[in-house]
């Protein structure tokens, strides 16, 4: 009898700990579903924004770059966005492999940071004409 009661323990809490990790998974899946931009047709989550964003300041604040274009660089904006800091700012990719960038071809995207590696916006080549960009559009 003791051991049927400590085999019912068991498994009970066994369901009670994979109902929370359930429980917990399904909310970072709701949470990661949450479009923050689209760039195009591309969907990034918060999660992808503070990576790249982090990535990008923290090859600014070694001095560093990245890649055949030397990211971060300094971003212009040529185009006048509004932005929430201060120039000068910097442009670093984010790929819409959610991977943080490393080299190679740094996609359309972009994270756009401040020198203090503050998060301004989210800009694309997709749907600009030459060179240019154009802001990822919120949610």
């Amino acid at each position: 009898m003791i051991g049927f009661k400590v085999l019912l323990l068991s498994v009970l809490s066994l369901n009670t700990v994979s109902a929370r990790a359930i429980d917990v998974a399904d909310r970072n899946v709701e949470s990661r579903a949450t479009c923050v931009y689209h760039c195009g047709s591309v969907c990034y989550w918060q999660e992808d924004i503070d990576e790249a964003r982090a990535q990008g300041y923290k090859y600014l604040k070694a001095g560093t770059t990245v890649g055949s274009n030397s990211y971060p660089h300094q971003y212009n904006n040529y185009e006048g966005f509004s932005f929430p800091t201060a120039s000068p700012w910097y442009e670093f990719p984010i790929l819409s492999s959610y991977v943080a960038y490393t080299g190679g071809s740094p996609g359309a995207d972009r994270v756009v940071i401040d020198k203090s590696g503050n998060f301004d916006a989210l800009i694309t080549h997709t749907g600009a004409s030459g060179n240019n960009f154009v802001a990822c559009t919120k949610g």
